[in-house]
This record gives C-alpha cells, structure tokens and sequence, in this order.
C-alpha cells in the first residue's frame, strides 16, 4: 500500500486536477463550495510566489550568502490550505519549513533569511500585529507542540474559546513533521492538550522522510492514527490537494475555537528537495520515488483545476511574475543586509551584567587588535 493508499484519506482533487473527492471528503465539500473564484485564485498565488521564494533562497544558500536552508519544495498545498483556514484572531506555531504560512500570517519573508543568515536569534517578534500571531521559528524538533499547547491551556484558562463567539475566540494551529512526530514532546502536548481540551491543531506534514530515515520504519501505523490513542480526533488528509487542506484545517479550526477540545491532521507530502541544503538526498532515495509524487505536484494539480474552470492565461502570467519580483526582492534585500556587529553575541546572555561574558569580550577585543596588528 502506498501513503496515498488509506481508505480514509481525504482528497478532493485528483492529481491531473480533476475534481474527485474521496468519500471521506464528502462532509467537507461545502466548505469547498463557498469558495470564491478570488480565494481560489489566492491559493494558487501563494503557492507559486513562496515556491519562487524558495528556489532563490536555496541559491542564496549555495552562494554563500546563507548559513542554511529549509526548502519547502513539494509541501506548498498543505501550507497555504492550512494558513488561509486560520483566522486572524488565530496563533500560529511553524517549526521551520513553513515559510508560506508565516507570509500569509504577515511576516516578511526577509525575516527568515536574516534568522537563516544568523543575523537574529528568532527572526521576527510575535507579538507585533504585523505579524499575525505567529511565533517564531523551532529548530528543536517538536518543541514548538508543546510551546502550542501552553498557550492553547491559557486560552482554556481565561475564556478565549468555546464562548459561542466565532469572532473573537481564538485557537491554536501548530506545524510539526514525521520525525519530529516520534519526539517526546509531541506526545507530552498531546497528553496535556486532551487533559485541558485546549483549542489547538496538530498539523503534521508527513513528507514521507525524517532526513533520511522513512516514514515507514518510524511507524507501523498511519501516523494520523496516534493521536486517536491520546482521545484526539485526526484525520488524515492528501497534502498535495490545497482544497483538501483548506477544508479539513478549516473544520478543525471551527471545531477546536468553539469549544470542541484539539483536533490532528496528518498531511500527505513530499518534501521534493533536500531536507536542508547539508543534505543530499540522492544517498538515500530513488529517482523512480521522486517522479512518482513530481506527478502529484500540488501547484499543477491547482493549475488544472483552475484552467479547467475557465481562469485565463493572463492570470496564470501575472501569478508567475509575482513569485519572480518576491525572489528578486528577497535576493537584493539578503545582498544588502552585511553582518552584525561581533558585541551582539555577548548582550542578552543574562538579564544583569556578568563578569565572565565581560572577560570574554575583553579578550576577543585584545585578540583582534592583536590580529589587526600583525601578531598573534
């Protein structure tokens, strides 16, 4: 059986584009429905702008001009379905590959690639409107669940959900992949997220390899299935069906603000590129496995969807020529970003003065005048 093979799946768009949704995606095919022709249109925008993103940051990368770099290569659809289903009064937990869904949250792209170019620690600040609730980057894997789930608990705790007021009460949505659905943390989130019934999305994006480790020696069972074991309720959606994503994250979201307790979504992807520009892929995956799911690309499965419900090739262009001046934006702001001054990495150790960190600037201060001087 393929990832693609469980009967529960639910899909709406097959991968030529055709509308055929699964039977599990019957009861979300209203949600579909009340789609306009704009918001549609958007989905696909966002996928083709952040995918144009992603090639010249990965170019930057090999240019020297970044540290490293997460491509999201492949994984748009789950991305952009999932963001647009959030509401603004929503909070956002991305691990580090999301970079579509901090855009559409308001962040600027341009602050990913300082934090990947080691100008900051977080990239941006969360608690600046601008940027949509959304919180900042987690490298340690699985962390951010249960950075997700705190908050989900204070929302339980000072009434922000389950009020009967969809406007103004608030959930939670955080992002997190297979391997990092093995981690420790992720379970202890689920634990405390059932105990409180706290208002919160497990969004895991399955893209099939925890680096180079696949998804089927992590788990024997579909992923989406260990929840059910902490009493959550998960589903498991076609990641590559923006559609799909959009429906089920959206129901998710409705149902956990309201009051229904957290919810999980196991999106089926595929991470197309490496898992970060320190990793080849071809050591450890076959070129018969990546054509298979390049037939499943999510932007041309969308693109036939919408050309086969009349959108015009001027769309089509327009949308090509957004994805291209958001990389050549990126590319002339990362060029003149330079670097940060060496003092930085010694403010904000300790919230007081500390003798020690004041030692070691004196002596990187008397080591480069010494360096300046010609001796060592």
């Amino acid at each position: 059986m393929t990832p693609l093979d469980d009967p529960a799946l639910v899909r709406v768009l097959a991968a030529d584009g055709t509308l055929a949704p699964t039977p599990e995606a019957e009861r979300y095919l209203p949600l579909i429905e009340a789609l306009t022709d704009a918001e549609l249109e958007t989905f696909y925008r966002d996928m083709v702008s952040i995918r144009a993103f992603d090639v010249q940051a990965t170019n930057l990368q090999r240019q020297g001009q970044l540290a490293l770099w997460p491509p999201s290569f492949g994984q748009e659809a789950a991305q952009v379905g999932s963001a647009r289903a959030a509401r603004a009064q929503d909070h956002i937990f991305p691990s580090y590959r999301e970079h579509v869904v901090t855009r559409i949250r308001g962040v600027d792209p341009l602050d990913i690639i300082r934090l990947m170019r080691g100008l900051t620690h977080g990239g941006w600040d969360p608690s600046d409107p601008k940027n949509g609730n959304t919180h900042i980057y987690t490298l340690v894997l699985g962390a951010q669940t249960l950075h997700a789930t705190g908050l989900g608990m204070g929302l339980v705790f000072d009434g922000k959900c389950g009020t009967g007021d969809p406007e103004r009460d608030e959930a939670v949505i955080v992002y997190y992949g297979d391997g990092a659905s093995s981690q420790g943390d992720v379970h202890e989130a689920m634990v405390f997220a059932a105990s409180f019934q706290t208002p919160e999305v497990f969004f895991l994006q399955n893209n099939q390899w925890a680096i180079s480790v696949p998804v089927a020696t992590q788990s024997r069972t579909p992923l989406y299935q260990r929840a059910a074991g902490y009493g959550i309720p998960s589903v498991q959606v076609d990641g590559n069906d923006v559609l799909a994503s959009y429906a089920v994250s959206k129901l998710a979201l409705d149902e956990a603000r309201a009051g229904g307790g957290p919810r999980a979504i196991e999106a089926m992807t595929y991470r197309r590129g490496a898992h970060t520009t320190s990793d080849d892929p071809t050591k450890y995956r076959t070129s018969a496995e990546e054509e298979s799911w390049a037939g499943r690309d999510p932007i041309a499965r969308m693109r036939a969807y919408l050309e086969a419900r009349g959108a015009s090739q001027q769309f089509f262009d327009d949308a090509d020529a957004e994805g291209r001046a958001l990389a050549d934006d990126v590319r002339v702001r990362t060029n003149e970003l330079g670097t940060i001054p060496r003092v930085h990495m010694f403010e904000s150790v300790y919230s007081e003065v500390h003798a020690l960190v004041q030692e070691e600037q004196r002596w990187l201060d008397d080591y480069e005048a010494a360096m300046d001087g010609g001796t060592k």
